[in-house]
């Protein structure tokens, strides 16, 4: 027996193509709520990859929504542009070959922005012109190093609410008196760091 059902959006990211390494989905829903990203919004993302968090935010922002996605790499925005087409979602995101970390963020009046780059401490001051009032950033950083330079950067430039987390996901084993946390878990995979523009 088989049964023919549409993708929940973890089914999506699950199997999508991978080029670069994606954002996982604990840490890219968590990065929605952060940014307080919903329906209607104007989100900007650095860094699309592979596409995973560019399907969350253009899922999050709605059909009135409209994500503005930027790599320098061309084949970066082509395996983005086909995975988010494969969840039906193309008609929310645009992709634009741009090099933010020397032209920054284009365009102004952002809900939020998502920055997954190296060094996100070089394109804070555009990040901070790009969003409107109020309007919150979340960089992604494997490393401690990269964590504090983007702290640091986002002190100096004076956002408000500066606060830095880290997920961790771990399964449980569920049986009738026998329940227990699984051996294996997903650990370090990334530091998100919010902060919000308030003039």
């Amino acid at each position: 027996h088989y049964a023919v059902l549409r993708p929940s959006l973890a089914d999506l990211l699950s199997t999508m193509t991978r080029g670069a390494q994606i954002i996982t989905p604990k840490d890219a829903a968590y990065l929605v709520l952060l940014a307080g990203i919903g329906p209607g919004d104007r989100v900007a993302e650095a860094g699309s990859g592979s596409g995973a968090l560019t399907t969350v935010l253009a899922y999050a922002v709605g059909p009135a929504g409209h994500v503005a996605s930027f790599d320098r790499r061309p084949e970066a925005l082509h395996l983005a542009r086909q995975n988010v087409e494969r969840g039906g979602l193309a008609g929310r995101v645009s992709f634009h070959e741009r090099d933010v970390l020397a032209n920054g963020i284009a365009g102004t009046g952002y809900d939020a922005v998502a920055l997954d780059l190296p060094e996100p401490w070089e394109v804070l001051p555009s990040v901070r012109a790009a969003l409107g009032n109020g309007g919150r950033v979340v960089t992604y950083s494997p490393t401690y190093n990269q964590l504090e330079r983007t702290v640091r950067s986002l002190r100096e430039l004076r956002f408000d609410e500066v606060r830095s987390l880290e997920l961790l996901e771990r399964p449980l084993h569920v049986g009738e008196g026998g329940t227990r946390p699984a051996f294996e878990m997903l650990g370090h995979t990334g530091f998100l760091t919010v902060a919000r523009k308030v003039d």
